[in-house]
């Protein structure tokens, strides 16, 4: 049987927190209960949201689920553009791979939708 776990939006979600946890420890401790909170609890979502929504009975609650954690990579991505505009971070890296991730959610919404009746 198929879970959450064999889903590659959920695998390259849980790629994306490994990202930004090494990322943000390098950033000013001052930040620590500021932009390290806040990128680490945007990413964290998002896989989050991805399990929780595929463990429901549904496929319009998965839906559900796949928009809230749709919305917090745009807010993880949001966060990282702060962190570049602050000089904590120079990459480009982590923003492509939410590009990327974005893109293969919004495909997977897509199939979603199109299984809902």
């Amino acid at each position: 049987m198929l879970t959450h776990k064999d889903l590659e939006i959920w695998k390259r979600g849980i790629e994306v927190v490994e990202k930004i946890y090494k990322t943000t420890e390098k950033f000013p401790k001052e930040e620590v209960f500021g932009l390290t909170s806040q990128l680490r609890r945007a990413a964290i979502s998002i896989p989050s949201n991805i399990a929780e929504g595929a463990a429901r009975n549904s496929k319009k609650e998965f839906l559900q689920f796949l928009y809230i954690s749709l919305g917090s990579l745009a807010e993880l991505e949001t966060q990282l553009i702060v962190a570049n505009k602050l000089g904590y971070i120079r990459e480009t890296d982590s923003l492509n791979q939410i590009e990327t991730l974005r893109k293969m959610m919004l495909n997977f919404i897509k199939h979603v939708k199109g299984q809902i009746k």
